[in-house]
């Protein structure tokens, strides 16, 4: 078990792709998720797999329970999701003694992008980099279980409806 200390944000432009080091593409699922605790299964570049079971107990620090499982056994479990599937692509940008997670998605949640970042603990100060946007730890619609069940296409955008007209 681990302890999952994250804060995310919006991103605003596309100013830190100079600075990627690596790319991961995810394919991730959710099987079954209540108040407590959520149950995963993520595939990254069709070469690992793991289940994962996270807490739901604060805004910053949930546990995680992460464990290695084989490809063909993830796309079983995918097969039996609930909700949507959810795919992006995580780059993986260092910034300071820290790394940012920007999460591109596509499928049902395309254009979204969101930065995350894991802290060493709950009180750590960051340095927001100038592609950073609004803060949005905490609000549920921004975290994968929920974006499986109320994909960011199914949202309404009024700045979107309104350039339209």
């Amino acid at each position: 078990m681990s302890i999952e200390i994250e804060r995310k944000f919006l991103v605003r432009n596309d100013a830190w792709h100079n600075s990627v080091v690596r790319q991961i593409k995810i394919k991730q699922a959710y099987l079954d998720s209540n108040a407590k605790v959520s149950m995963r299964v993520r595939i990254k570049d069709n070469v690992g797999a793991t289940l994962t079971l996270k807490t739901r107990a604060s805004k910053l620090c949930r546990r995680e329970f992460e464990y290695a499982i084989p490809i063909l056994d993830a796309e079983e479990l995918i097969s039996l999701r609930r909700g949507h599937l959810i795919e992006k692509v995580r780059y993986i940008v260092p910034c300071g003694n820290l790394t940012w997670e920007i999460d591109v998605f596509s499928g049902e949640n395309f254009g979204l992008v969101i930065a995350e970042i894991e802290l060493p603990s709950e009180n750590h100060q960051i340095e927001s980099p100038p592609w950073i946007g609004s803060e949005v730890t905490g609000e549920a619609r921004y975290y994968n279980g929920t974006l499986a069940q109320h994909p960011y296409r199914s949202w309404r955008h009024p700045d979107v409806a309104e350039a339209a007209e």
